[in-house]
């Protein structure tokens, strides 16, 4: 204590200096404890909790996934193995599959209904993708700059929630010579009705159209989607320049839209590639083989022929062409840049 006067007594101040050595010297050792604790020894590895939680949960996650996995295997790995065997064979279902190498893809070369049936599939899928793609993206833009009606959208994607079978035989009754209503209006029209389905010229477009009007409702909810992440600014800015919609249409939103658009073209490849369904319903490959696609000839070899075999070696060329195609497409169309980045 100071006295600073008789009878008053006040009590030290310590300096300054003095109370932050005396903190530092108090904390000094826990601070290093805490240091030395969460050291880790040089060659160890100390699991974290996440880690180990991880390793608990493996047991479980394997059995999670062991369905998928037992799936994939039995209905999807060991049919494409056994098909890529049976390329290699002359398999006729009642005798063992004898190995002839090469012999099926000689054949395979020289077939002309083969390659009728390619250029074919060729035509249907051209038709397919132009006119698909053309007005699904012309569906989406109005669905995006004139309406946004929840109601018009489930409408639009209606003819996509129903089979591919079902649409062939409505179609097919829809387009009926003698009593479908298009043709119908079209002798009331035009004095004369047309043959869709039993005509060599008609067949092909017929089938086409039925696919676009069946795909069309969900490819344009995809590009719909892609349009919502054009950002609105870029229209505005558009407009100032005094651009018309048209113009707009062709140099910002097209270019603006190629990742989707190349998803959509890819998507409508396959899916061309592969059509079956509308085809066995409506012509079965007919007239004279002017609807006989790819997979329709697949399908006679197999089941009617009975000659497993040769189809492996066509299924097997059909999916070697489609992933040349898709992965063409892809690098071509530069699928994984944007225009908005």
């Amino acid at each position: 204590m100071v006295v600073t006067s008789p009878g008053k007594f006040t009590t030290p101040t310590t300096p300054p200096s003095a109370a932050v050595t005396t903190t530092a010297t108090a904390s000094g050792p826990t601070l290093h404890a805490r240091k030395a604790r969460s050291a880790r020894t040089p060659g160890r590895s100390t699991p974290t909790r996440s880690a180990a939680a991880r390793r608990r949960d493996l047991p479980a996650a394997l059995v999670l996934i062991l369905p998928a996995v037992a799936g994939f295997a039995v209905f999807f790995a060991y049919p494409t193995l056994r098909g890529i065997y049976l390329s290699f064979t002359d398999f006729h279902v009642l005798s063992p599959p004898q190995w002839v190498g090469l012999a099926n893809f000689h054949q395979m070369f020289g077939d002309d209904v083969f390659w009728h049936s390619l250029l074919v599939t060729v035509y249907f899928v051209a038709l397919s993708v132009f006119f698909g793609t053309l007005i699904s993206l012309v569906t989406a833009v109005v669905l995006h700059r004139v309406t946004r009606s929840s109601l018009l959208r489930g409408v639009i994607l209606l003819p996509f929630l129903i089979s591919n079978v079902i649409a062939a035989l409505v179609w097919q009754w829809m387009l009926d010579p003698s009593l479908g209503i298009v043709n119908s209006v079209l002798k009331h029209l035009t004095g004369h009705s047309i043959l869709f389905f039993g005509s060599g010229g008609w067949a092909i477009p017929s089938l086409a159209a039925i696919s676009v009007w069946k795909w069309m409702g969900y490819y344009a909810l995809l590009i719909f989607a892609g349009l919502q992440t054009i950002p609105p600014t870029i229209y505005e800015a558009g407009r100032v320049d005094g651009a018309s919609e048209i113009q707009m249409f062709r140099r910002l939103t097209v270019p603006l839209l190629r990742p989707i658009l190349v998803m959509v073209v890819v998507l409508t490849v396959i899916n061309s590639f592969q059509v079956f369904d509308i085809v066995q319903v409506t012509t079965r490959g007919g007239p004279a083989n002017a609807s006989n696609v790819l997979q329709m000839y697949i399908y006679d070899k197999a089941f009617r022929q009975f000659d497993f075999g040769y189809a492996a070696t066509l299924s097997l060329a059909l999916f070697a062409l489609l992933i040349t195609v898709t992965f063409t497409q892809l690098r071509l169309a530069r699928a994984n840049e944007s225009d908005l980045n």
